[in-house]
């Protein structure tokens, strides 16, 4: 088994998707006006309409909804990114910190709230747990 996306049901597809775009420098592979993916290696960031969604029950994914899940990204440099992404965030929830297990880590939010982790491994545990 491999891990392929985590996928974000959206109101509006395009901003969402210009927003990773330029967060991630990552450019996106549009499949429809409904659905674009963001590959990094053998996963991907979907961004779906919620009209997508309609062959599902009933309110079984809702856009801007999110508040349990991180959306995780490792780095080279979380600094140099959030200098990068300062232009254009709106919502940074914690600028640049180190955190206790290792991870010098950036968390903010999508314009749909959804919570964005950019991290860099800084100690020598964390280097060598993510080591590629």
């Amino acid at each position: 088994m491999d891990f392929a996306s985590i996928r974000i049901i959206t109101e509006d597809v395009a901003r969402l998707v210009d927003f990773y775009e330029r967060a991630t420098q990552i450019q996106a592979n549009w499949f429809s006006p409904e659905f674009a993916e963001l590959r990094t290696g053998s996963t991907a960031v979907a961004i779906a309409s919620a009209r997508t969604v309609a062959m599902f029950p009933p309110d079984t994914a809702r856009p801007s909804q999110n508040r349990s899940v991180i959306i995780e990204f490792i780095v080279d440099d979380v600094d140099g990114v959030y200098r990068n992404l300062a232009s254009f965030v709106g919502d940074f929830v914690s600028e640049p910190t180190t955190m206790p297990w290792g991870n010098r880590s950036l968390l903010l939010r999508d314009p749909d709230g959804n919570l964005i982790n950019f991290f860099t491994p800084v100690t020598p545990a964390a280097v060598a747990r993510f080591a590629r």
